[in-house]
């Protein structure tokens, strides 16, 4: 008799329990970029703890900064698996699953980050979002690594002919080739976790990237000159896998995406913040930075405006595209 009625009295405490009690969920975010990078640090102060907070601990979000589950690549195919729950790749690195992504590479585009802003946050943004849910990935913001500048051990670049020859590591990216080949050097692509060594070892002359992926890489051991070409403004994507993300209640879906728009603003602040700080950083350690004034940028554009033709022919709607983004 007492046996059964300590079993009323367990069965009548469960069925008391909050229906709501869930499983607590280790979401996997992963990223190529080290952790004095923007990316990192907006993740680890904004992201991360107001997912955790707002959904009362039943999503904790683990961080693996520095290309701890692989490259962008890699971990943009495992967030469509489903193997990893999000990723904040490069853009750039979306357009080898569709080509339309290659759009925010075309060189000289945007002038300034609001003009940046305003396409991805806008028409442009939405439009190619929706590419993404048939890869089983869903956009939740855009962010930014920043423009990208060129570094090499040659010289000061200041004009096209300054570039002729220059073995410069790129992304693997058909824009970003095509971009350095019309200008006159010769673009090699490679991950970006060998670059380092590659510039050590003389196997590429030059390089391109974002100036804090520059510092926080330290590339300013192994390269003189930082030329700041700006010839490209590279987004940034916090993509979910699109299967999990729809399993998740509303309210935790909500969360997640408020947690992205936060992420988003704080991230791009932190970012342009740290490109002024760290070109003052760059010098201190021994690399000579030059601008490229607006009038030197007029050469680089003529030179390149065989890139927008490319594209237009080569992806359907490329021109409508362009024209977003311009607009």
């Amino acid at each position: 008799m007492k046996k059964f009625l300590a079993l009323v009295l367990i069965a009548a405490a469960v069925a008391f329990l909050p229906s709501h009690a869930s499983a607590v969920t280790k979401m996997k975010l992963a990223y190529v970029v080290p952790e004095a990078q923007s990316t990192h640090v907006a993740a680890a102060k904004f992201f991360k703890p107001y997912v955790e907070q707002h959904t009362d601990g039943e999503i904790i979000v683990e961080l693996y900064p520095n290309g701890q589950l692989g490259g962008d690549r890699q971990v943009i195919e495992a967030v469509g698996l489903g193997t990893i729950h999000m990723t904040i790749p490069a853009v750039a690195v979306l357009s080898g699953f569709d080509p339309h992504f290659q759009v925010f590479d075309l060189p000289f585009l945007f002038k300034s980050r609001q003009e940046a802003y305003d396409a991805l946050d806008g028409e442009l943004g939405t439009k190619l979002n929706e590419l993404l849910p048939p890869l089983g990935i869903k956009n939740l913001a855009y962010a930014e690594n920043g423009f990208r500048m060129i570094t090499n051990n040659r010289g000061p670049v200041t004009k096209p002919a300054d570039l002729k020859g220059l073995k410069i590591r790129t992304m693997e990216n058909p824009i970003h080739m095509a971009t350095f080949r019309a200008l006159g050097a010769n673009p090699t692509p490679m991950s970006f976790g060998e670059l380092y060594t590659a510039l050590q070892q003389k196997t590429v002359d030059a390089e391109e990237n974002p100036i804090p992926l520059i510092y926080t890489s330290k590339f300013y051991e192994v390269q003189k000159y930082c030329s700041l070409s700006g010839h490209v403004y590279a987004a940034t994507a916090l993509l979910v896998n699109d299967d999990w993300f729809n399993s998740l209640p509303e309210k935790h879906q909500k969360v997640l995406q408020d947690a992205a728009k936060i992420y988003r603003t704080e991230q791009r602040k932190i970012s342009a913040q740290q490109d002024k700080e760290m070109i003052e950083s760059l010098k201190k350690n021994g690399m000579i930075v030059n601008e490229i004034t607006p009038s030197e940028k007029k050469a680089f554009s003529a030179a390149t405006a065989v890139v927008y033709k490319e594209f237009a022919d080569m992806v359907k709607g490329g021109q409508e595209l362009i024209d977003l983004a311009k607009k």
